[in-house]
C-alpha cells in the first residue's frame, strides 16, 4: 500500500512535524540542514548551552512554521536553568558533545524510521494486514485497537517532544494531552523544585541511555473498550445485575503493606493509577503514582501523543515500556536515583514482559462515590482494565447464558452471569461446569497488582476501592490480586477482612451485593462506619485474629 494511501498515517500526520511530499515523509530542507548541524556537534551546531539549545529549538520551529503555536512563557529560562546552572560541568560536557548529536541523528532519521514502522507494523502480529491494524494512527475514543512501535522509532519520536516539535494546534480537539516537553522545563524555572529538577533527571537519563545503545525491542499501546452496547466482537459494558448475579468465586488476595507496584515480581499486571488523558501531569508539575511510573518509564510517554483521554468505558494497557531510572520520594520529595537495568524477559513480539493497565477513577467523588451509578462505574472502569477483549468468546461460553436462557425482560444487557444456587462449597453454570478456582481458565497467570487507586489526591474511599477492584480482577478471571497498601491506616486490616470473605467462599456476586448494600446505607446516612466494620458481625470481628 502506498504510504499516502495509509489511513492510520493520515489520522496522526497533521500532529507529526514531518510533511509528506512524493510518497515520502520528510523534513522540511531547512529543518534537514539545521539537524545536520546538531549532529556534528557543537564545534559545528554551537549548541553548547542550555541558551543556545533553546535557539536552536527555536530555529527549527519556526522553519517547521509552529512559531506561532507559543511554547510556554518560561520554557526558555527553564532550560537555561536546568543545562547551565543545575547540571554538572561533567555532565554538560556529556551532554552537549554526545547525546545532542545523537539525538539530532536521531531527528534525521525520524523519517525513515516511520516508513519503515508503516511498512512492516501489519505484520508484527503474524496475523496480516486485515483485522490487526497496529500503525502509528490517532487511537481515538470508543475505538479498540492496538499500536506496535519499535523503542528505536519511541526514541526519536521523544526527540521531538524534547525538542518541542509536535503541532500542538487541534490537540485539544481532539482530547489530546500535552506531549511536547516545553512546560517540563518553564514550571522546573517557575517553582524552582527539586520534584521537577529530578523528574527532568530521569528523562535526561534516558536520552543517555538510548543515544549510547539504541534498544530494539517494541512496546504495544492498546485502547481497551467495554462498548456501551451489543457487539458481536466484543464483551459488553455490564450493567448491575451482571454484578448482581455473577457466581464467580473471588481470587486469592495478598496485601503488601511495604514495597511498589512496579517492584512486583509476580508477572502480573501492574495497575497505573491514570488521569483521564494519560499520563496525568507527567509533562508539567505532576508527581504522584502515574507521572513517576513515566519518567523512570519514559516510553509511556509516547503513548500520549496519540491516545486522546479515556472515556468511562475505557483503559489503555501498555506491554513492554523499560524501565530506565531508580528513584526515591513520592510528590515532592522525588529523587532520580541513578540507573535501573531492566531484567524483565522479552516475548514473542520483542516487549518486555512488563504489563501495565491505566485506568482512571473517580476525582474528588466526595459522597457521590456511594451512589450505585458511581460505584458501577469504578468497577466497570477497572474490569475493562483487567478484562482481555481477545478471550470473550471463550469468557461468555464458560459463564454466560446462552441465548435461549435470557429470562430477564427488564435488563436487556447480553452480559448477565447465571444465578445458580448452590452449596457454598462449589458454585456450577447451566453448562454444568464448577466454577472453583482451579478449574478456571485464568489469563495465563497474570495476576493484578495494584494499591489505593482513585485514593490520596483524588479523594477515594480506600476500603471500598480495594473491594471494587478486588471484584474486577476476580470477574475478569485474573488468578490473584497483590495489593499495596503504602501503610494507608484505613487498610491495616485489609488482609484479615479479606481472608475472612475468602474463608466463607463468597462469590463476586455476593461481595458485590454487600458492597452495594453498604454503598447505599452511607448514602442514606443509615451508616457512618467504614465498610470493613459495618461488614463484619461483632462475633466476627473478635476472630480476626484467626487469620493473622
Amino acid at each position: 500500500m502506498e504510504i499516502e494511501s495509509r489511513e492510520d498515517l493520515t489520522s496522526i500526520l497533521p500532529f507529526l512535524p514531518l510533511a509528506l511530499r512524493s510518497s515520502a515523509l520528510c523534513w522540511p530542507p531547512q529543518v534537514v540542514e539545521t539537524l545536520k548541524s546538531v549532529a556534528a556537534g557543537p564545534d559545528q551546531s554551537g549548541i553548547n548551552s542550555g541558551e543556545a539549545l533553546f535557539h536552536s529549538i527555536s530555529n527549527i520551529r519556526r522553519t517547521l512554521s509552529i512559531s506561532d503555536q507559543r511554547l510556554a512563557s518560561s520554557a526558555h529560562h527553564g532550560y537555561v536553568l536546568f543545562f547551565d546552572k543545575l547540571m554538572s560541568e561533567t555532565e554538560s560536557m556529556q551532554w552537549f558533545g554526545e547525546v545532542i548529536p545523537a539525538l539530532g541523528d536521531m531527528l534525521l532519521k525520524l523519517p525513515s524510521l516511520l516508513e519503515a514502522h508503516y511498512q512492516n507494523a501489519d505484520q508484527l502480529t503474524g496475523k496480516g494486514s486485515g483485522k490487526s491494524k497496529t500503525g502509528l494512527r490517532l487511537l481515538a475514543s470508543q475505538v479498540a485497537g492496538t499500536v506496535y512501535l519499535s523503542q528505536e522509532l519511541i526514541s526519536a519520536l521523544l526527540a521531538c517532544a524534547f525538542f518541542s516539535l509536535f503541532p500542538v494546534i487541534d490537540r485539544h480537539v481532539q482530547n489530546l494531552p500535552t506531549i511536547n516537553f516545553d512546560y517540563l522545563f518553564a514550571i522546573l524555572y517557575d517553582g524552582r523544585s527539586k520534584m521537577q529538577e529530578n523528574k527532568i533527571r530521569c528523562i535526561i537519563h534516558y536520552f543517555r541511555r538510548v543515544c549510547s545503545n539504541v534498544p530494539m525491542g517494541f512496546v504495544s499501546f492498546e485502547r481497551k473498550v467495554l462498548p456501551l452496547n451489543n457487539c458481536a466482537e466484543y464483551f459488553c459494558c455490564p450493567k448491575a445485575n451482571f454484578w448482581i448475579n455473577s457466581t464467580i468465586p473471588l481470587c486469592p488476595f495478598k496485601v503488601k503493606d511495604s514495597g511498589l507496584i512496579e517492584d512486583q515480581t509476580f508477572g502480573a499486571l501492574e495497575v497505573d493509577f491514570a488521569n483521564e488523558y494519560l499520563g496525568g501531569g507527567a509533562l508539567r508539575s505532576g508527581c504522584v503514582q502515574e507521572e513517576i511510573r513515566f519518567m523512570i518509564n519514559p516510553e509511556l510517554i509516547i503513548g500520549m501523543l496519540f491516545l486522546p483521554a479515556m472515556a468511562d468505558n475505557e483503559a489503555i494497557e501498555i506491554v513492554g515500556a523499560e524501565r530506565f531510572s531508580n528513584y526515591t520520594g513520592y510528590a515532592f520529595n522525588f529523587r532520580f536515583a541513578g540507573n535501573h537495568e531492566d531484567k524483565q524477559e522479552i516475548d514473542s513480539l520483542g516487549r518486555r514482559k512488563t504489563f501495565i493497565t491505566a485506568i482512571d477513577a473517580l476525582c474528588s467523588p466526595g459522597m457521590r462515590q456511594y451512589r450505585l451509578e458511581f460505584l458501577l462505574r469504578e468497577v466497570n472502569k477497572a474490569f475493562c482494565g483487567f478484562f482481555d477483549q481477545s478471550k470473550h468468546n471463550q469468557y461468555e461460553n464458560l459463564f454466560l447464558k446462552s441465548k435461549e436462557d435470557v429470562t430477564d425482560h427488564n435488563d436487556t444487557s447480553r452480559n448477565n452471569l447465571l444465578v445458580h444456587e448452590s452449596s457454598s462449597d462449589t458454585r456450577e453454570n447451566y453448562f454444568g461446569t464448577s466454577l472453583t478456582p482451579e478449574c478456571l481458565n485464568h489469563k495465563d497467570d497474570i495476576g493484578i497488582a495494584t494499591g489505593n487507586w482513585g485514593c490520596g489526591a483524588f479523594g477515594g474511599d480506600p476500603q471500598v476501592k480495594s473491594m471494587i477492584q478486588w471484584l474486577a480482577a476476580s470477574q475478569a478471571l485474573r488468578p490473584f490480586v497483590v495489593y499495596y497498601t503504602f501503610g494507608t491506616e484505613a487498610l491495616q486490616n485489609l488482609e484479615k477482612m479479606s481472608e475472612w470473605i475468602l474463608a466463607h467462599k463468597w462469590t463476586v456476586g455476593d461481595l458485590w451485593s454487600m458492597l452495594a448494600e453498604y454503598c447505599s446505607q452511607i448514602s442514606k446516612g443509615q451508616t457512618h462506619v467504614g465498610f470493613f466494620d459495618w461488614l463484619l458481625p461483632p462475633s466476627s470481628k473478635t476472630n480476626l485474629c484467626c487469620f493473622s
